[in-house]
């Protein structure tokens, strides 16, 4: 038989461990309340992007000197053809053979070095120093790509700014400003371009093309587009923090690529929603998840 002794321990056991929940629970507690469980968001920090400052330009590929060859006298007959358009030809390169009236012939040479843009030569026409050339040259295969820009644009642009060029059914080439016309035209208020082509292979002239010629750069606080929240209060970016969301009330600048300079409103380093919305809303408890770990 068990003494009063021997059972006191097994008596005050209970009461210890319920005293020891009764301090544990709140810190628990504490901790449920400091993690709060929500929807999981895609999230991203925000880093540091330079973007080019552009300016757009649609117009056309032409040749930058072109060179007529005729023969300096009239009554001869061509004889033979050596090059034709499409050619790549040299300073001196013979280009086509003339009979003369009185007998003999005269060759016809490249005055400079070049590509042949057009040609009339053809066995047993005439030719002369007047009506239609017998070869055009474009002068050391040199393009330009000429635009309008419009005037708010114009005071920006200067020479050797570089730019990227896309010529329809050819693909992108470099290019740099050569010129820019001193005038607007009055009634479209457009000014004229010239951007040389740097491409060494042959373009085909009056084809259409567009460049954006870099004006300067920024560097600042990038985000994706999808980030930014357009509403009546202004543009906002949602940021997390300590597993809430915050709406940020941003400067936007300049766009490339799908990312936005953000001037003013998010720091670098800062947890960004990476595809903002309305449903998410101030204060929201979430679980941020970060865009590297959601693939």
């Amino acid at each position: 038989m068990k003494t009063v002794a021997t059972l006191r321990p097994l008596l005050v056991l209970p009461a210890l461990l319920t005293a020891l929940l009764a301090l544990v629970a709140p810190a628990f507690a504490a901790d449920e309340a400091e993690a709060p469980k929500g929807a999981a968001v895609t999230v991203l920090k925000a880093a540091k992007a330079c973007f080019g400052n552009l300016v757009e330009v649609s117009g056309f590929i032409l040749a930058r000197e072109e060179t007529a060859v005729r023969p300096e006298r009239p009554g001869l007959k061509v004889a033979e053809v050596l090059a034709e358009a499409g050619d790549t030809v040299t300073a001196g390169q013979n280009l086509a053979r003339l009979n003369q009236p009185e007998g003999g012939f005269q060759m016809i040479q490249a005055p400079v070095a070049g590509t042949i843009s057009a040609s009339t030569a053809t066995i047993g026409a005439m030719a002369g120093a007047r009506g239609e050339a017998l070869f055009s040259i474009i002068a050391r295969s040199e393009y330009d790509l000429v635009g309008l820009v419009p005037s708010a644009d114009i005071a920006r642009l200067a020479v050797n700014q570089p730019a990227t060029i896309r010529v329809v059914g050819l693909g992108y080439v470099q290019g740099k400003v050569r010129r820019v016309a001193p005038t607007i035209e009055p009634n479209s208020q457009l000014g004229q371009v010239f951007i040389a082509i740097t491409a060494t292979q042959r373009l085909p002239i009056n084809s259409s093309g567009r460049a954006e010629i870099k004006t300067g750069q920024s560097c600042g606080v990038a985000v994706p587009l999808a980030a930014i929240l357009y509403t009546p209060a202004g543009t906002v970016v949602q940021v997390v923090r300590r597993n809430r969301v915050e709406t940020k009330r941003v400067e936007v600048g300049l766009t490339d690529g799908g990312q936005v300079e953000i001037r003013d409103g998010v720091n670098e380093g800062d947890i960004v929603v990476a595809r903002a919305g309305s449903l998410l809303r101030e204060g929201d408890p979430v679980r941020p998840v970060m865009a590297a770990d959601a693939k």
